[in-house]
C-alpha cells in the first residue's frame, strides 16, 4: 500500500476541504464537501463530545447521506460554523428535499480551544462566518498544521494541528483521513519520536523512526481537561451507512496508536466516516476488513502530520514540533 498523489483526504476523488481561521482568536473551522451527497457514519469514543446532527447518522435513521461535514474549534460556539455552511449550501440548492423545502445535512463536531491564549472576547459569535469562509475555500489542496480547526489546537506538551493522509489499497480503493488534533494526551513520549512512527510512509512526519526505548513513566497530559481530537475518514468504496459506521469505529484504533492516552473521559474523540460510492466492493468481507485497517493507519499518520506541521503564532502557550527544520 502507498499514499495517494497528495497524501491528503482529497486523494479520494470528488472530495474538497476548506479551511478558515482567525489567528487573533487562535481558532478556526474546517469543512469537507463533495459535489454529491456522501454516505456517512460516525463513532464517538471520547467522554466529552460536542456535536451537531450525529444522531441521524445511525444506520436505522431515515437520512443516510450528508451534504458536508464540519470540524471546528470554539467549543459549543464552534457548532455555529455548520449553520453558516448550511445556509450557503441551501442557497446553492443542496440538501435533503422535504416538500418544497431543501434542508442541507451538515453534521459537525467541535474541540475545546478556548484557553489557548487567543482573544475570545467577541461580541458576535465568529464561527458562522468562519464556516462560510471555509466552504468558499474548499479545494483539493489545503494546508496542514495551524489552519482551520487546527488553528488553536494543543496537546500536553506541544501545539496540535490539522492533519491529513491517504492510502491506496491493492483493491484499487482509496482511503483518506482528516483530523484536528487537540488531545489531552500527546503524540510523542520524548518530544521527538512519534507514537505513530511504525505506520509512517516516506518520512511524512520527519522520518525519526520508532521510539528507541521503553517508556516507563505515565504519559503526559494537559493540566486542564479541555481537549478533543475530531476526525473524518473517507473512501471511494461503495458502502452502506452501517459499513461506514464500522469503518469509523475501526479508525479509532489509529487514534489510540498515535495519541497516548486517547479516548479519555475528558476528550470528545470522534470519527466520521464517509463514502463517495464510486467503486464497488469486489469481496465484501475482505475489502471492508482492509478498508477499516487503512482508515486506522491513515488516521494515525494524519494525527502525527497535524502536529508535525504546526507553526508558531504570537501568544502561543506551547511550542511547536520543529522537525521540519531540524
Amino acid at each position: 500500500m502507498h499514499t495517494g498523489p497528495r497524501n491528503l483526504i482529497t486523494d479520494v476523488s470528488g472530495l474538497k476541504v476548506g479551511n478558515a481561521q482567525d489567528h487573533s482568536i487562535k481558532s478556526g473551522s474546517t469543512v469537507l464537501v463533495a459535489d454529491l451527497p456522501l454516505t456517512c457514519g460516525v463513532s464517538v469514543m471520547g467522554g466529552a463530545p460536542g456535536t451537531r446532527e450525529t444522531d441521524l447518522l445511525a444506520p436505522d435513521k431515515t437520512v443516510q447521506q450528508v451534504d458536508a461535514l464540519v470540524l471546528s474549534g470554539g467549543s459549543a460556539f464552534g457548532l455555529d460554523a455548520a449553520s453558516g455552511i448550511a445556509d450557503k449550501l441551501r442557497s446553492q440548492g443542496r440538501g435533503f428535499v422535504a416538500g418544497d423545502q431543501t434542508i442541507p445535512i451538515v453534521p459537525s463536531a467541535i474541540l475545546f480551544d478556548m484557553l489557548n491564549g487567543g482573544n475570545k472576547d467577541w461580541d458576535v459569535n465568529p464561527y458562522r462566518a468562519l464556516g462560510v469562509a471555509a466552504l468558499e475555500d474548499a479545494s483539493e489542496e489545503f494546508d496542514l498544521g495551524t489552519f482551520g480547526a487546527g488553528a488553536g489546537a494543543t496537546m500536553a506538551s506541544h501545539k496540535g494541528g490539522l492533519g491529513s493522509a491517504s492510502m491506496t489499497l491493492p483493491s484499487g480503493h482509496t482511503v483518506g483521513a482528516l483530523v484536528a488534533v487537540n488531545a489531552i494526551g500527546d503524540v510523542s513520549p520524548d518530544g521527538k519520536h512519534f507514537w505513530a512512527a511504525p505506520w509512517e510512509i516516506d518520512g511524512e512526519f520527519g522520518g525519526f523512526g520508532n521510539i528507541p526505548h521503553a517508556v516507563q513513566d505515565l504519559p503526559a497530559t494537559k493540566p486542564r481537561a479541555h481537549n478533543t481530537t475530531i476526525a473524518i475518514v473517507a473512501t471511494d468504496a461503495v458502502l452502506t451507512q452501517a459499513q461506514c459506521t464500522r469503518i469509523a469505529t475501526a479508525a479509532h484504533d489509529g487514534m489510540a496508536r498515535a495519541i497516548v492516552p486517547a479516548h479519555t473521559p475528558r476528550d470528545g474523540d470522534l470519527v466520521f466516516a464517509v463514502s463517495t460510492d464510486a467503486k464497488p466492493l469486489t469481496d465484501t468481507v475482505a475489502d471492508t476488513l482492509w478498508l477499516g485497517h487503512a482508515a486506522a493507519t491513515c488516521l494515525a499518520r494524519a494525527i502525527a502530520r497535524g502536529a508535525y506541521h504546526a507553526s508558531p503564532e504570537p501568544g502561543d502557550k506551547l511550542p511547536c514540533f520543529a522537525y521540519k527544520t531540524s
